[in-house]
């Protein structure tokens, strides 16, 4: 079992930055990949970036990309997600997942556990 929390959301103005953290307890987090997705208020859950146990592979959906960088600190059992040039648009509840799984990492199925999530609101 993993149990993973969500932090770092916050009301900003469109231009700031956030930096996400997902922290993990549990056995052998170190071995698991890790996504990040978000879902805004009457919209699906979409997938954000994602990161594989090592940290050597980095996957970004292209609106995310050259603004939010993922990364991760195994010894911390920690995964971050650094949010630069915030747009309202980003506004959602971001939520991290792990799965054992590289394959089919874009879609939530793919995730085994999840955190509760948290607010990030952007203001224009």
């Amino acid at each position: 079992q993993v149990q993973l929390v969500d932090s770092g959301g916050g009301l900003v103005q469109a231009g700031d930055s956030l930096r996400l953290s997902c922290a993990a307890s549990g056995r052998s987090f170190s071995r698991y990949n890790v996504g990040w997705f978000r879902q805004a208020p009457g919209e699906e859950r979409e997938f954000v970036a994602r990161i594989s146990w090592t940290g050597a592979s980095t996957d970004y959906a292209d609106s995310m990309k050259g603004r939010f960088t993922i990364s991760r600190n195994n010894a911390q059992n920690t995964v971050y997600l650094q949010m630069n040039s915030l747009k309202p648009e980003d506004t959602a509840v971001y939520y991290c997942a792990a799965t054992e799984r590289w394959s089919g990492g874009r879609y939530e199925t793919t995730y085994d556990y999840w955190g509760q999530g948290t607010q990030v609101t952007v203001s224009s």
